[in-house]
C-alpha cells in the first residue's frame, strides 16, 4: 500500500470501519461471509487479483515512466486520477444501488447537508488529495521503488495519529506497536541514503534525501485525508449510502484532477511534453501506453477495492491491500534491479509487522462491534417474546 490512489479504496475502508455496528449491518459479516456461491467466489478471486496486481503493476508504470526519461511530477500525478470516470457505471449497478438505505432512524432524521457545504467538502479534500499526488510522485522520481514502498507504509502510522486528535481514535497497545514498527521502518530507510543511490545509480544524495522528504510528507498528507475524509462522514454528510460514498470519491477525483491539470499549466511542464516524449527511450507509442496504462490500472485497482467492500467487508478489503505491501519491493528487485540489503530487509520486516499489528487491531474492533450488535439484536427480540 502506500500510494495515493488508495485512498479511493480507503475512503470506503475508514467510513464504514468508522460507523461501527451500523455499518457491520449492512454487510451483515465479520470479515468474510460463508455459505456463498461458484459465482461469488469467482468474482471475490478477481477483485482480489485486481487490488493486488493493480498498485504494483501502477507503482512499477510510474518508475518506468521516469526510468525512460519522463520529467514532468504534474503529468504522472495526474495519471494517478485522471482515469477516474472508469468508475462511473458503479452507479448503474442495481445490487449496489440497493444499499443506499439510511441503515438507522437518527440518520434519517438527520436534515442533509446544503450544497455549498457539500462542495467545501469536496473541494477542500480534493486540493489535499492533489497536493499528496503530487508529493509522491516527486518521492517515487526520486527513489528506488522498493525504497519509495516501505516508506509509504508510514501512512498508517499518521492515519492512526491524526485520528486520535480528529476522530477520537484510542490508542491500544497493538496501535502502539504498529505506530513504533512503521515509524523504525521509516527511519532506517534514512541510512540508505549513501548506498542505495536512487533510480539507475545516477540519484545525488540531495535528491534521495529530497524524495526521503516528499514521501514522508506524502504519506501524512494521505493520513490526514482520510482521517478528514472519516470526519466529514460523521459531522457532515452524516449517511452511509453506497451513492454517497461514490460521491466522495468521484468528486474527489475530478477536483484533484483539476488542481493538477492546472498546475501542469502553470508551472510550464506541460511546453515539455511534446520534446519529453519524443526524446522517451522506448519511443512515442511506449510513452502513450505507459500514461494510458498507469491511468487505468490505478481505477481497476479502486474498482477491486470497492467490489471487496461490498462482496465482503471493508476489513477484508484492507487486509488484502495490506498483502500488496512486500510485492512491490520483491517485484522491483527482479524488474528495476533496486538493491535488498540488510537494512531494506529489516525495514520491510518491520513494516510488515507493523501492518500486521495495525489490522489485527481492526480485526479485534470488528468482532467487537459483531459482538455488540448480536448482543442489541438478543436484547430486541427477548422484549418482544412473552415470558
Amino acid at each position: 500500500m502506500g500510494e495515493a490512489h488508495q485512498l479511493q479504496l480507503s475512503i470506503m475502508v475508514h467510513h464504514q470501519d468508522a460507523n461501527g455496528a451500523n455499518s457491520r449491518s449492512i454487510h451483515n459479516t465479520s470479515v468474510l461471509p460463508r455459505g456463498k456461491s461458484f459465482n461469488w467466489w469467482l468474482r471475490m478471486t478477481l477483485y482480489t487479483c485486481l487490488v493486488l496486481s493493480g498498485q504494483s503493476v501502477a507503482t512499477l508504470l510510474g518508475r518506468l515512466y521516469f526510468d525512460k526519461g519522463g520529467h514532468s511530477n504534474w503529468l504522472q500525478a495526474l495519471m494517478n486520477l485522471a482515469g477516474f470516470p472508469i468508475l462511473l457505471p458503479y452507479y448503474c449497478i442495481p445490487a449496489l444501488s440497493k444499499r443506499n438505505n439510511p441503515t438507522t432512524n437518527s440518520v434519517q432524521s438527520e436534515p442533509p447537508p446544503s450544497t455549498l457545504t457539500l462542495a467545501s467538502v469536496y473541494v477542500s479534500l480534493g486540493l489535499l488529495v492533489a497536493f499528496g499526488c503530487f508529493l509522491y510522485s516527486v518521492g517515487l522520481s526520486y527513489l528506488p521503488v522498493s525504497t519509495y514502498s516501505l516508506i509509504c507504509a508510514s501512512q498508517l502510522a499518521f492515519n492512526a495519529l491524526f485520528s486520535f486528535f480528529l476522530n477520537s481514535q484510542k490508542f491500544t497497545p497493538y496501535i502502539f506497536n504498529a505506530l513504533f514498527l512503521l515509524t523504525i521502518s521509516s527511519v532506517l530507510l534514512v541510512f540508505q541514503g549513501d548506498s542505495d543511490s536512487g533510480a539507475a545509480g545516477v540519484t545525488s544524495k540531495g535528491k534521495y534525501v529530497m524524495g526521503f522528504l516528499c514521501t514522508v510528507a506524502a504519506s501524512a498528507s494521505y493520513g490526514l485525508t482520510l482521517s478528514l475524509t472519516q470526519l466529514a462522514f460523521r459531522k457532515v454528510i452524516r449517511k452511509e449510502t453506497f451513492t454517497a460514498v461514490m460521491d466522495m470519491i468521484v468528486y474527489q477525483s475530478l477536483i484533484a484532477s483539476c488542481a493538477i491539470f492546472i498546475g501542469l499549466f502553470a508551472s510550464g511542464e506541460w511546453k515539455g511534453l511534446k520534446k519529453e516524449m519524443g526524446e522517451f527511450k522506448s519511443g512515442k507509442v511506449s510513452y502513450i501506453m505507459n500514461l494510458t496504462w498507469s491511468a487505468i490500472v490505478w481505477q481497476l485497482f479502486a474498482i477491486g477495492g470497492v467490489g471487496l467492500i461490498f462482496e465482503a467487508s471493508s476489513l477484508f478489503s484492507n487486509v488484502v491491500s495490506a498483502l500488496g505491501l512486500p510485492v512491490v519491493p520483491v517485484l522491483a528487485v527482479i524488474f528495476f534491479h533496486d538493491k535488498m540489503d540488510r537494512i531494506k530487509i529489516v525495514a520491510m520486516v518491520l513494516a510488515i509487522w507493523g501492518f500486521v499489528s495495525y489490522l489485527y487491531q481492526h480485526y479485534l474492533d470488528d468482532r467487537k462491534a459483531k459482538t455488540a450488535e448480536n448482543e442489541n439484536a438478543n436484547g430486541e427480540v427477548s422484549t418482544i417474546l412473552p415470558p
